[in-house]
């Protein structure tokens, strides 16, 4: 029988509403406070068996696609579900919370698909296990505690020690396509490269083909992009960028492709819709550096170019 993974599916925060949301938790005493981030679920934990973590995957990005454009919430006041459970959390409402509710149900689909116990509340838990005194005291100077959050990818979480970490994630929107009516490519993006985009790292790194990039000590996430490039489902090229929060810092890129497909512009496609989505953050492109092979880049026409000596 196939392992069976520990799953479930979040909106995750990003500074700075995910430090002050830790700092409440901080202040409430959250035991979780350390191995869960600042999120707001959508899929509980549920037992996913291994063989169909390519299939969790799919629901995630077939789910991402309908949301137009990131989604904007309101958190706040302080409520709890006590006398059920001792657990604080920020309420959750504003403009698009009828969009939260059906990305909701988009994701709750195949391996991820959990039998319907109770009404769906969304919220953000700033502490799980509130003593009675603590939780009334948490209500009342929080009572008017409001804040705005905006979510532009949904995320595949996995338990892996009593950490939860994310293992997969997916910009909101429709993916990019490249070559329409011929060798089509589906360019979808994230913060994170899922398992199969990680087996292709690993292929590429042993082979040597793409340079350094592939073993730099790279930790994707807030200043980090990741495209992965499928075709019928496959995944075939992964192209990455990171920068640091300075600003005007360099902006570092990588691209890698499958040895069986290469010659056939996925690296040049990836490239190019690498800068757009730098351009898109606000990234100062024009001290991009390539990691990999410098006559790639140079013959890309690329606005990545090779590291200097």
């Amino acid at each position: 029988m196939s392992p069976r993974r520990r799953l479930g599916v979040a909106l995750l925060l990003d500074p700075p509403e995910a430090t002050e949301v830790e700092g409440l938790r901080k202040a409430l005493g959250d035991p979780s406070l350390g191995t869960v981030l600042p999120h707001l679920t959508l899929v509980p934990p549920v037992n996913v068996r291994e063989d169909r973590l390519a299939e969790a995957e799919t629901v995630l990005r077939e789910a991402a696609r309908a949301p137009a454009r990131p989604i904007e919430l309101t958190l706040g006041p302080a409520e709890t579900f006590a006398p059920a459970s001792p657990a604080v959390y920020l309420a959750v409402g504003g403009p698009d919370l009828d969009r939260l509710h059906h990305l909701h149900e988009a994701v709750q689909a195949g391996p991820l698909a959990r039998p319907v116990r109770f009404e769906w509340v969304p919220h953000v838990t700033i502490s799980t296990e509130a003593t009675r005194e603590v939780g009334a005291a948490a209500l009342r100077a929080l009572g008017c505690y409001r804040a705005t959050a905006r979510f532009d990818r949904v995320v595949l979480m996995e338990e892996v020690e009593r950490d939860w970490l994310p293992l997969v994630d997916a910009r909101l929107g429709p993916p990019a396509v490249v070559g329409r009516g011929g060798l089509e490519l589906e360019i979808t993006e994230g913060r994170v490269p899922g398992p199969e985009a990680i087996a292709l790292a690993r292929a590429c790194a042993d082979e040597r083909a793409f340079g350094e990039w592939p073993v730099v000590a790279w930790s994707p996430g807030a200043n980090s992009i990741v495209l992965t490039a499928r075709r019928e489902g496959t995944v075939v090229g992964l192209a990455g960028a990171w920068s640091s929060v300075s600003p005007g810092a360099a902006v570092h890129a990588g691209v890698l492709v499958a040895a069986d497909v290469r010659g056939q512009g996925i690296g040049r496609s990836l490239l190019g819709a690498l800068e757009d989505a730098a351009r898109r953050k606000g990234w100062t492109v024009a001290t991009a550096y390539g990691h990999g092979p410098p006559e790639f880049f140079s013959s890309s026409g690329a606005w990545a170019r090779g590291l200097p000596s």
